[in-house]
């Protein structure tokens, strides 16, 4: 969904903040705490790696756009990187409702309100330039979230929507993928230079670059 919301770098609309690339949104529960402060840090400290993937970075919670800047030093102290992608503050519960990570009957004010009270506001969306989600993550709020993988699965998101490919289990950027189902053996002969079958719907070739 679109929406306009408040963030650290001014307003925005989201959609047109997107343009015409990639984009990762990710939730925290609540500013000032443990395990939300170590993830913007790993965050930060991979900015160039989703850049280098034309994927911008947003982060989003319930708190207010001054408690972001607040909270932004101790995420230096703690990590040591600066956080200097966007973060939206959502007082209203709007656009965390919009993206179903908190209740309908959630209410109206993040005032009050526990990091448990927004457990579920703890989510991943990767967007693609179509402004359409493609895959999206909770975690609990014990688990930190591991941005490698997430990482991973941009990769393989942004490779298979060009390509009539599927990615393996623990498949990393590089590795041979597979041809899907829809490919006939005559195509994908033609189209990849032969293939790998140890079974007859399992075919592997090597990444398209």
């Amino acid at each position: 969904p679109d929406f306009e919301a408040d963030t650290t770098e001014g307003r925005i609309r989201f959609h047109e903040w997107i343009g015409d690339g990639w984009a990762l949104l990710f939730s925290h529960p609540k500013d000032f705490t443990p395990v939300c402060t170590t993830e913007l840090g790993a965050v930060a400290s991979m900015q160039p790696d989703f850049a280098q993937r034309n994927c911008k970075i947003i982060g989003i919670s319930v708190d207010g756009v001054s408690d972001h800047e607040k909270w932004k030093q101790d995420i230096v102290t703690a990590t040591g990187h600066d956080a200097s992608y966007p973060l939206i503050g959502d007082p209203n519960l709007e656009v965390v409702k919009q993206y179903d990570m908190l209740p309908a009957d959630a209410g109206d004010q993040a005032e009050g309100r526990t990091a448990a009270d927004n457990a579920t506001a703890r989510s991943v969306f990767i967007i693609g330039p179509d402004k359409k989600i493609k895959a999206t993550l909770t975690y609990p709020m014990t688990t930190g979230r591991n941005f490698d993988e997430i990482l991973r699965l941009l990769d393989s998101i942004q490779l298979t929507a060009h390509e009539q490919v599927a990615t393996p289990a623990n498949w990393n950027h590089g590795e041979d993928v597979i041809v899907v189902p829809s490919v006939s053996n005559e195509a994908a002969e033609e189209k990849y230079g032969g293939f790998d079958a140890p079974l007859p719907y399992l075919r592997y070739v090597k990444q398209p670059s």
